[in-house]
């Protein structure tokens, strides 16, 4: 794609008209300056922008966020809306980690009361958290508990004491997606979950101890429990092998309803089904089943990090409180009402590699945070700063309520081996 192909609609947002191609059913619109522009030219992300513009389905404009890299069928950072009943669901626009999110902790510690004792929170942190390819954790379930588990998400982590309320509070959905069905998923994606809740995996999956540096809006923090100075935490993971089989099924599944739906794709990657379609139904009960899990896990993690630092606080006579701000997806597809042409309607809102953005009086948020806007958490690439930012209105007319997930990549996963 060149520079010709698509007009600039203002500072940042760009847009490739539904002439570029025939088959594009709506426009494509990214979000870029120009060194964005440059790193989206460089690889094929914007070509498969444009594909996802053809699904059947789509509404209003196929977009990316300013973090777009190319990805398995969608680019990351892409996110589609298709209209139900007859539009398509696609597990290449949720991605095989699927609810991969962002939780961010906080505590009452300043930075200079802890730095004394960071070796002995890392040391616990790395005791307590595992991560590695494959490496399993200290919960162990039974295929039984794992079947409640997914469906009851982090209820499951209520009951059996890794959770508070507030903890589900300040989760997305309350940490619980109600369409998740255990019976959707395979064997295989159950064995690969049975020893991985409360790890963190591989890849760009991290635990990071952070200190707020700066406030730009003092009521947004003053709300969150925000300062200058404190010490807080990030998680960043999702549904570990559960959610990647579970991916790896229904694209094979995808393969053969593609044909028998009649659907023309101008790529394999970006197999689907209609929404309405048994295939489809299964796919949004198991897809939701592996949110859970991933809302679980990052739930379980928290339950470890809280115990990291009174480990490394005891006897110091510091108060290790940890309390959590929010908890989002940035791979998720969820049915959603949106505001298009001046009438509310039904989507399946596909975000991956993108955040949900929601902006003030959406009734989905909690109480705390319904007047200033969802929380939303970019971390930044390691040694760089991380953003907590709020959904607005504009995010909701603008991107189905949706923003990038983090800093984006300028190289691939094999380059940068």
């Amino acid at each position: 794609m060149k520079r010709a192909d698509f007009r600039q609609v203002n500072a940042y947002v760009h847009e490739i008209p539904t002439t570029y191609r025939a088959d594009m059913r709506v426009p494509a619109r990214f979000y870029a300056d120009g060194e964005l522009l440059d790193a989206a030219l460089d690889d094929k992300s914007l070509d498969q922008l444009v594909n996802t513009a053809t699904l059947p389905g789509v509404v209003k404009y196929a977009l990316a966020m300013p973090d777009i890299h190319q990805g398995y069928g969608f680019p990351i950072g892409g996110v589609i809306a298709t209209e139900l009943p007859d539009g398509v669901i696609s597990p290449g626009g949720v991605g095989y980690d699927i609810n991969c999110g962002v939780r961010l902790l906080a505590t009452h510690l300043r930075r200079e009361e802890a730095a004394p004792h960071l070796d002995r929170l890392a040391s616990a942190l790395q005791a307590n958290c595992p991560s590695g390819v494959g490496q399993g954790g200290s919960v162990r379930l039974n295929t039984r508990d794992l079947d409640r588990l997914v469906e009851q998400g982090a209820e499951w982590a209520l009951k059996n004491g890794y959770a508070t309320k507030m903890d589900l509070e300040r989760t997305e959905e309350n940490g619980r997606l109600h369409h998740a069905d255990a019976g959707k998923v395979s064997e295989r994606a159950k064995k690969r979950g049975l020893d991985q809740i409360g790890t963190l995996g591989a890849g760009n999956h991290f635990i990071e101890v952070d200190v707020v540096d700066e406030i730009f809006y003092d009521e947004a923090a003053q709300r969150m429990g925000l300062f200058p100075g404190q010490i807080v935490a990030q998680i960043h993971c999702g549904s570990r092998g559960f959610g990647h089989q579970v991916c790896t099924d229904y694209v094979k599944r995808f393969q053969q309803s593609v044909h028998q739906y009649g659907i023309k794709l101008p790529d394999r990657e970006l197999v689907c089904a209609p929404l309405s379609s048994p295939e489809g139904q299964d796919y949004l009960a198991a897809m939701h089943a592996a949110a859970n899990y991933a809302f679980v896990n990052r739930q379980v993690l928290t339950h470890l990090i809280r115990q990291s630092f009174e480990q490394a606080l005891a006897g110091t006579g510091l108060r290790p409180t940890v309390f959590q701000i929010y908890d989002i997806a940035h791979n998720m597809a969820k049915i959603e009402e949106h505001e298009i042409d001046g009438r509310k309607r039904k989507l399946c809102v596909h975000r991956k590699g993108a955040t949900r953005a929601f902006g003030p009086g959406s009734p989905v948020l909690p109480d705390v945070y319904r007047d200033i806007g969802q929380p939303v958490l970019v971390p930044g690439s390691m040694g760089t700063a991380s953003w907590v930012l709020v959904g607005t209105e504009q995010s909701m007319a603008q991107s189905f309520g949706s923003t990038c997930h983090g800093a984006g990549r300028t190289m691939s996963r094999s380059q940068a081996k």
